[in-house]
């Protein structure tokens, strides 16, 4: 999730001298135009040919520029189609699109983290993946491909995944544990208080991270596979059981209030060799080997004998409901998230693939950090893609820092939280 925070910069950047031109009205790909229906060319992925005079704009984020650069000039080759490419912080792109879009002044190809991809939707601003939703389907790892579908549409060409798993300190902890009783056991004889040594450590403040615990013994956001936001599961049985966890947590591993971690006293722990574990994402493997430690990244442990199950993002590419040139857009996103393009991307990035071949790739499995992150993103769960999300993490987040920093009873926090949650659906939906 950090790795999509940023500040909102736009700045053109053109890999080819041709201009751009978007706009109004295009909505779904036509059938090749014909005076007898018997004659009618249905389009597919091998004979969709882009619209004569087609140029292209992509938004993408600064860090996939050289990759844009680069897979651009190919597709140009093959296709004749201009492209430049419009520096955006893919967290910025629905709001931007939002009103850009009709206005036919966005970009033709955009891309943003999944759980936007409800509000898109509705608003009636990016087109389905329907040429390519075959070749997309049978290629996609299944929480990719879950995460760019909505409402049993598949919008998104997906290119990348993420999760957060466990970081450990070989020096402090030579093998990854596999379940939180081994970390419980070791916080015992490991941490200190006074120096500020703990063993474990994530940003207790992100219900981002939170989710897991509740997750892992049964609890979730919405039924139904995260669509049905009349059906609120995080005050069941199961999400009860996490939150009694927490406190015990919080009692044996890491007595702190939730205000005293985050990211970077995170950081400063784990890099002076003071946090022996810590659960965090792929954003953060470059500070750590800068930092000169000998770390492992591990699948999250088990609690109670169950997998722990992570929140997960996937970005992926979508076509502008608006763009002048669908046919050459859809071209465009495909090109840019196919098997060869994800392992481009890879080689370039280290960007983890959405495409089950090239995750499954040699060059990639052998290494075992890129190993545990996608170990763990098969068992995660996508964040809701719904709209009605934006009602969930305010009370959610307010609910567990009772449990955490309060002591609360956790039945009493959860219950009030799903309240709150269903008073702010009823105003919203």
């Amino acid at each position: 999730m950090r790795k999509w925070q940023g500040a909102v910069v736009s700045i053109g950047m053109a890999f080819t001298l041709a201009a751009c031109s978007t706009g109004g009205g295009g909505s779904s790909t036509p059938a090749a135009p014909s005076d007898n229906p018997e004659d009618t060319v249905q389009l597919t992925a091998e004979n969709l040919q882009p619209e004569e005079g087609a140029t292209l704009v992509i938004w993408e984020d600064k860090n996939q520029s050289s990759f844009i650069e680069q897979r651009v000039k190919k597709f140009e080759e093959k296709y004749g189609v201009t492209v430049k490419m419009e520096e955006l912080p893919p967290t910025d792109q629905v709001t931007k699109l939002t009103t850009d879009g009709p206005a036919g002044l966005a970009a033709d190809v955009v891309v943003f983290p999944h759980d936007k991809i409800g509000s898109a939707s509705e608003a009636g601003l990016i087109l389905p993946n329907d040429i390519f939703e075959a070749e997309t389907t049978a290629n996609t790892s299944e929480n990719a491909l879950k995460a760019v579908t909505f409402k049993d549409i598949l919008y998104g060409y997906p290119y990348s995944v993420e999760t957060y798993a466990l970081f450990y300190n070989k020096a402090l902890y030579p093998e990854a544990p596999k379940n939180f009783d081994e970390i419980i056991d070791f916080a015992k004889t490991f941490n200190n208080t006074k120096s500020n040594q703990y063993a474990l450590m994530w940003e207790l403040q992100q219900f981002y991270y939170n989710y897991a615990f509740l997750a892992s013994q049964g609890g979730y956001i919405f039924g139904d596979n995260g669509m049905d936001s009349s059906d609120l599961g995080l005050n069941n049985e199961g999400a009860q059981k996490g939150g009694e966890f927490l406190q015990k947590l919080k009692a044996e591993v890491l007595p702190l209030k939730m205000g005293d971690v985050n990211y970077d006293i995170k950081k400063g722990l784990f890099s002076s060799g003071k946090l022996a574990m810590d659960i965090n994402g792929p954003w953060t493997i470059a500070d750590y080997r800068n930092a000169g430690i000998d770390f492992g990244v591990a699948p999250l442990p088990a609690i109670d004998g169950k997998p722990m199950t992570s929140f997960s993002g996937v970005k992926a590419y979508y076509v502008n409901a608006f763009t002048q040139y669908p046919n050459a857009s859809k071209l465009l996103a495909a090109f840019l998230s196919n098997e060869e393009a994800q392992m481009e991307n890879f080689d370039m990035n280290g960007t983890l693939p959405a495409n089950k071949n090239v995750a499954a790739d040699a060059k990639v499995q052998e290494d075992p950090i890129n190993k545990a992150f996608l170990e763990q993103f098969n068992n995660s769960t996508p964040m809701p893609s719904l709209p009605a999300m934006d009602s969930v993490w305010g009370p959610i987040s307010s609910a567990i820092t009772d449990i955490w920093d309060s002591g609360k009873d956790v039945k009493a926090s959860l219950d009030n939280a799903v309240k709150q949650i269903k008073e702010s659906l009823a105003t919203t939906q």
